[in-house]
């Protein structure tokens, strides 16, 4: 029972990353557009938000840090793709290749150093009171990080944004038919612009909680394909941010799985055990696509440019 706590507590860290992105992407496709450069602002957030905890020691302006940078990556996004109405993919590729080479440019003078000990210290798990004491998920789900409280709450705020509220039905209606919306004197390009910065913020603080608490020391590429996971979660949560926290831990159980039960998997390829949050997407990717189902959906109007002079 231990060892089942243990393996659930540290696939909860290793699926926080994975579970902001998600969440970021979730917000951005919500309204209408397809940002594939998820990879690129996790990793502009890992560098500048690395970086700012290792010259100030505040982890709090470290995830300030990162948050913006992640956003700035989305403008750059937004701009292309809502002002100039190039092409979403296209756009989004180029993002990740941006982010990329600018967390590469910027990270070399910092490969091989560690976190502050402040940084790291704030970031030490917590039991938060009365509810760690719940037998086995108390254990499991509150004693984390404050990092994975974040998350916890983000998840919360983000359904409660998207089906309670005027401003998350004007933003599905968006993403459903914009022409429809922008007749009924909703601002279509405010609301984008407002929630793909979000979406960037939060996929920037997925990339610094793995420099700054999951790691935490910088290396290159820091990410290694999770933006890319974090898409296909997308699909996976069909679009919710409720069914995201389940995806997300699911994901990083299996990116852990190979480090927990070496003695189980002794006669396997280390290459192959690499391989298997990769393989698993792929498979939930065949199975979602199978699915006929409008609940699973996503946005009718994902991926297309709006021009308003056409409605």
């Amino acid at each position: 029972m231990d060892s089942l706590t243990a393996f659930l507590s540290a696939a909860i860290v290793a699926g926080t990353p994975l579970l902001l992105a998600t969440l970021g992407e979730i917000i951005t496709e919500k309204s209408g557009n397809l940002n594939l450069g998820v990879e690129g602002m996790m990793l502009l957030g890992a560098v500048f938000g690395f970086m700012t905890g290792l010259k100030t020691g505040n982890p709090v302006l470290a995830m300030i840090s990162a948050a913006i940078a992640g956003a700035f990556g989305a403008l750059i996004y937004a701009f292309l793709t809502i002002s100039l109405k190039a092409n979403q993919v296209v756009s989004g590729l180029a993002l990740t290749i941006f982010g990329t080479g600018v967390s590469s440019l910027i990270g070399k003078s910092l490969i091989g150093q560690t976190a502050p000990e402040t940084v790291k210290s704030f970031f030490v798990p917590f039991a938060i009171p009365i509810l760690s004491k719940i037998p086995f998920i108390g254990s499991v789900f509150f004693t984390q990080d404050s990092f994975v409280y974040i998350g916890y709450i983000i998840t919360v705020i983000l359904g409660i944004y998207i089906y309670n509220t005027r401003s998350g039905l004007n933003l599905r209606a968006i993403g459903e038919n914009p022409a429809c919306a922008d007749a009924a004197s909703i601002n279509v390009n405010l609301y984008k612009y407002l929630n793909i910065l979000l979406g960037g913020a939060l996929c920037g603080l997925g990339g610094a909680y793995l420099s700054l608490v999951y790691i935490p020391a910088w290396q290159d590429n820091v990410t290694a394909g999770r933006g890319w996971i974090a898409v296909a979660l997308v699909i996976f949560a069909s679009w919710n941010p409720y069914k995201a926290i389940v995806g997300s831990y699911l994901f990083g159980g299996l990116d852990i799985a190979g480090f927990r039960f070496e003695a189980l998997t002794a006669h396997v390829s280390q290459y192959l055990i690499d391989m298997l949050p990769y393989i698993v997407t792929i498979v939930v990717l065949v199975v979602v696509s199978m699915r006929k189902n409008k609940k699973n959906a996503p946005p009718s109007f994902l991926g297309n440019p709006y021009f308003r002079e056409e409605r």
